[in-house]
Order: C-alpha cells, then structure tokens, then sequence
C-alpha cells in the first residue's frame, strides 16, 4: 500500500488519544443512541471538555488553531468505527468556519468559544422540502422590519444536528426578488420565538443522527444576528459557494475511510466463515471482489489525500471537489454492497457493522449536492454546461 505522507507524529498522537475517547465515550453507547434517534447530549460537553470540537478555530475562540488534519482524522476515525451519529465534523467544520470567516468580531466572541466547549451545538439549516441540491430555490424568507430586525419565514428539512441545534445557520431571502442574489445567513438561536424544532426524522441510515425539521413562524432575528453584519447582506449565496469545496470533501474523506473499514471487517470475516468445508476466503471470487475493492479504494484515497493538500494550501477547486464526493461516494456504495454480499444472510442483520454502514452509505450520493449536480459541477468546469 502507498505510504501516507499527511500526518505528522503530532497527528498520529491525537488519533491515538481520540480512538480513546470513542472506545469510552462513544462505542458503549452508539447502539442504543440508533434506537433512541440520536445521541446523548453528554457526548458534546465530554468532546468539548477534551478539546475534541472546533479545533482549527483560534485559540482566542477557544479553540486550538490547530491545521485541518486533526478535523481529516477526527473524521476518518468516527467513520471507521462506523459512529455516523456523531455530528461533531459538521459543526467544528462547517458551522464554526462561516462564523470564523463571514461574522462580525462581536458573533465571533459570543458563539465560537461556545461552539468549542460543548455548550452550544451548531447546525446549517440549507435544505428545504422544495430545494435541496438547488440553493438558489430557497424560498425561506427574512424580511428587513423598520427596527432593522428580520422576520423569518418557512421551514427547513434533513438538518443534521437539528433536534440538539442550540445555533441554527439559516439560509433565506432577505431580497426574494434577487434570486440567488438576495440571500442571506442569519444566525438563529434556540428559544427565539416562532423557531421550533420538528420531529426528529426516521431515516435509512444514520439512524443515530438527529436529523430533523425546522420551522420558522415569524422569528424576530435582530440585526446582529445577520451573519457577516450588513456587508454580508444578501451575499449569502456567495458564502455558501465559497465553503462548498471543504465541505464536499469531507464527504469524500469519510467514504473512503468507511470502504476501507468495510474491507478490513470482509477481510477478518471470510477468513473466519467456512462454506463447504473451507474459509470463504479460499474461493477465488472473494479474493478477487476484495482485491478489487482494496485497488479501487486505495486509488480513492491518494486522491482524496492530494485534496485535503489542496485544502491546506487554499487551492481546492470546486470541479476537482466535486470530482472526489461523486467519485468516492459512489466507491463508498459500491464496496458496502460487495461486502455485503460476502457475509452472506449475516450481512442482512443490523448487529453486523457491515450492515449499518451499507444503510449509512446511501445518504453520503445524495447530501451536500447530488451526484448527478457534481457531474453538472464538473462539465461546467469543462465547459460543457448547458447554456
């Protein structure tokens, strides 16, 4: 196998220290969180009290100002162990970046070092149940009011940390008549009046995952709570394209981790499983399915490395990210359904880990843009796209 070269002994350290906190925090738990619909609330403050949230935000913020590898590890890690309910790569990596790079200096004081210790949990509330890949069909509304306060307006859907969110990024028109021009980032807190929380939703997979509806009746946000303040007014579009690139490859980063655990679980299995008689590795057809997986997810995975350089470097293109989700998640899919396969009727019982991560996979072609809008990313890229 090609030898990584992205970590240092420093980051092999933290990977160490992690895998100590899941073994004990989360691994114990993670089965009946998947029964319940979603994770204790005590696995946030115990991740914010070891420094596991929000590490690559200035320490000022509370964070660490550590690089994006300990988030990259982090999430290949919770991957590997199959922990899908754990939403912290979403809030340290998505939300606590916006705030990082669009808020005003007073949002940044108030919510970062919150975000970091556990105390508060964040969500990015995108999708709605007429717009998902397609941001630019938001219809959420958040009109400016004499005050200059905004009052919004509809409902959201799939949001992942949404039952938990103490701090919900709402995407809306502050200008509907602008399209795509018109929208904005406002920073929506639990408890604000007509913001509530809707059923947690019954999913496929990520069955640990609290995701959930949204609503929004008439909230009063103030103007200080406009992501950015009001140079970001109606930039929100923008925002969100700019960030894109990190976010779809976090997607990538954690498939190809998962196939590799799918093939490491295969791996063990088959030597152990006989069928007439003899290992079920012997037969030639599961070391070939096997060779073919660990190929293809080796090619994946010094890609997906070539990316993350690219992300430190801030070079990461939108095509090239776009190329690596599709790409990924589709092996993702692929290697779950041949592992599946050679476990047999066991691969078909949910207390096999291989059975939630085949369910968990399907999501990772759907989520943060289709496959099918990476595909239309790319061409456009090529100069293909339609005119």
């Amino acid at each position: 196998m090609i030898e990584r070269t992205l970590f240092t002994p420093d980051h092999e350290a933290f990977r160490d220290a992690f895998r100590r906190f899941m073994d004990k925090e989360i691994a114990p738990h993670h089965a009946d969180w998947e029964d319940q619909g979603y994770v204790d609330r005590e696995v946030w403050r115990k991740a914010g009290q070891n420094g596991f949230l929000c590490m690559t935000m200035p320490e000022e913020y509370g964070g660490a100002g550590a690089d994006k590898l300990y988030s990259v590890i982090q999430m290949e890690e919770l991957a590997r162990g199959g922990f899908t309910g754990i939403g912290y790569g979403l809030h340290s990596e998505i939300v606590a970046p916006y705030l990082l790079h669009y808020g005003t200096d007073e949002q940044k004081k108030k919510y970062l070092p919150l975000l970091a210790s556990g105390e508060m949990v964040g969500a990015i509330a995108m999708s709605e149940p007429a717009a998902g890949s397609d941001l630019q069909g938001v219809k959420s509304t958040a009109i400016k009011q004499a005050d200059g306060s905004y009052l919004l307006n509809g409902s959201k859907t799939f949001i992942t940390n949404g039952w938990h969110a103490d701090l919900v990024i709402v995407v809306a028109k502050t200008n509907p008549a602008a399209g795509a021009k018109g929208t904005s980032l406002l920073l929506v807190e639990r408890g604000m009046k007509g913001f509530e929380t809707g059923k947690r939703l019954k999913k496929l997979g990520l069955k640990a995952q609290d995701t959930s509806e949204l609503f929004f009746d008439n909230v009063s946000v103030p103007a200080a709570n406009l992501l950015g303040g009001p140079p970001q007014e109606n930039r929100g579009f923008i925002c969100l394209m700019e960030q894109l690139p990190w976010e779809r490859l976090q997607i990538s980063i954690t498939a190809v981790a998962a196939a590799q655990a799918a093939i490491d679980w295969t791996v063990a299995y088959v030597k152990e499983r006989k069928v007439f008689g003899q290992a079920v590795a012997a037969y030639q057809n599961t070391r070939y399915t096997l060779a073919e997986a660990q190929t293809e997810v080796q090619v994946a995975r010094v890609f997906v490395d070539k990316c993350t350089e690219l992300v430190l470097d801030n070079k990461l293109d939108t095509a090239t990210a776009s190329m690596a989700k599709y790409w990924t998640t589709d092996l993702q899919c692929k290697v779950m359904d041949e592992c599946l396969q050679l476990h047999g009727g066991y691969g078909f019982m949910w207390e096999y880990p291989i059975t939630r991560a085949y369910a968990d996979a399907r999501v990772q072609r759907i989520y943060g843009g289709t496959n099918e809008i990476m595909k239309e990313v790319i061409t456009r890229a090529m100069g293909l796209g339609a005119k």
